[in-house]
């Protein structure tokens, strides 16, 4: 496994063979790709915001849906890591891998650990994410094996109903 370097992100877009929908220059990262915030719902109040900046309250968990589209191919998938500012101000945040063969926009949970409200703005930079080049294909896609999110859009806590 190797991670995938910026030009390859790049050649793989231009091929089709990866798709970052609503993709931003901006977020290109020298290995990796920076997820943006599209919503923020704080769990406990339902409080949704779409634009604007969302303020999340110390001890507050918070549930975060990416701008971003993504559709990943059999042969690669991601990691995801917060960006380290967001760590600095106090915010854990549980992420997972993106497993070959997803598409869609991803659904993380966030934890507010500091003593002080954190400001967050709908459409930053939130989480990173790294692709990892697998060494063959793998046999059944992420959709084949369960796809409980396969093609989920915005904050998505429940699996995905299949048809």
């Amino acid at each position: 496994m190797c991670i995938v370097p910026d030009h390859e992100i790049i050649e793989m877009m231009k091929s089709g063979r990866l798709v970052i929908k609503d993709y931003s220059d901006g977020s290109l990262t020298p290995n990796g790709y920076d997820l943006r915030i599209s919503e923020i719902r704080i769990a406990d109040t339902g409080e949704t915001f779409r634009d604007g900046n969302a303020i999340v309250g110390p001890g507050k968990m918070f549930y975060v849906s990416t701008v971003e589209h993504v559709e990943l191919p059999d042969d690669i998938a991601a990691q995801l890591w917060t960006r380290t500012s967001w760590i600095r101000k106090g915010l854990l945040v549980g992420l997972g891998k993106i497993d070959a063969g997803f598409h869609g926009t991803l659904t993380f949970t966030g934890f507010n650990a500091s003593s002080q409200p954190v400001e967050i703005p709908i459409g930053c930079r939130f989480v990173q994410m790294v692709l990892e080049m697998m060494h063959s294909s793998c046999e059944m896609t992420y959709e084949k094996r369960s796809g409980n999110y396969q093609g989920q859009k915005g904050i998505t806590l429940a699996p995905v109903t299949k048809k």
